[in-house]
């Protein structure tokens, strides 16, 4: 006899509004707040305060830390900063917005926020990514007669090739579930290196791309100690994109379709090239 599945927790409703929830709670967590009204209002809310955040103080995010203070923190906190910079760039950061959030959100809640200092120090650079990988789609997924460069006819040369030029072994996922089959794929330039673009498209002609690549060291900073599973949902480019980080190199499924069409096919991309 099959167990329902257990309502979610504070921790895991606040994961999901910052796009950071387990692939294997997705759907379920989801599903519970589209059936609560209750939690539809709570995460609402803090997906309204979240966003009014970056609205208002969003470029904080881009900005590097004042030489001065780091300097401070250096003398001050010498073990904790041999810990890594990119702890203590997120620490000052988060603590910038704490600040402002106190001021302007008097006793607004915060836990949601728990987890944004680890992200921070690379947000300026995934944000570049995700975005390159929205543009990427925007540019080709319209194409009629070259959509790809290498097209699924050639899928055991065009896999060979982008890993020969990513220097990691690639594999396309399989999305037929979904309805998706390979069009094909192309090379793409990236601000650390070579990317990868796989191409789909169901039967009604409706495209969703896989992009691939390197990332600076910026970006894997904080990744770079151990593998991150979470998904996050991104929708700053042209088309929305679930995107995730495994060890050094960027993942997006990006493409113009419903939030859970979207994350029903970057969780099968996920489950194969993991």
């Amino acid at each position: 006899m099959n167990r329902p599945a257990p309502p979610p927790t504070d921790d895991e409703l606040h994961a999901l509004v910052d796009g950071q929830l387990a692939p294997d709670r997705w759907s379920a967590v989801e599903d519970a707040v589209a059936h609560d009204p209750a939690l539809a209002a709570r995460v609402a809310a803090w997906r309204a305060q979240r966003d009014a955040l970056r609205r208002l103080h969003g470029e904080l995010l881009d900005e590097p830390v004042p030489a001065p203070l780091m300097s401070a923190l250096d003398r001050n906190q010498p073990r904790r900063a041999r810990q890594g910079s990119w702890m203590r760039w997120g620490g000052v950061a988060a603590g910038v917005l704490v600040a402002f959030a106190a001021g302007w959100l008097g006793n607004a809640q915060w836990s949601m926020h728990r987890t944004a200092a680890a992200q921070l120090a690379r947000a300026p650079a995934m944000r570049e990514f995700v975005h390159d990988a929205s543009i990427a789609h925007a540019v080709y997924a319209p194409e009629k007669r070259h959509p790809v460069e290498v097209a699924a006819s050639e899928q055991q040369h065009l896999v060979q090739w982008l890993s020969k030029r990513l220097d990691r072994p690639l594999k396309v996922p399989d999305l037929a579930a979904m309805g998706y089959t390979l069009v094909g794929g192309r090379l793409l330039p990236g601000e650390s290196g070579a990317r990868a673009q796989f191409m789909f498209e169901d039967a009604a002609g409706e495209r969703v791309t896989l992009y691939i690549g390197t990332l600076d060291s910026r970006a894997a900073a904080g990744t770079a100690a151990s593998r991150e599973t979470a998904f996050r949902f991104a929708s700053d480019g042209p088309v929305p994109s679930f995107y995730w980080v495994d060890q050094g190199f960027g993942f997006a499924v990006a493409g113009k379709l419903p939030r859970d069409i979207l994350l029903k096919l970057a969780t099968l991309a996920y489950r194969d090239l993991s």
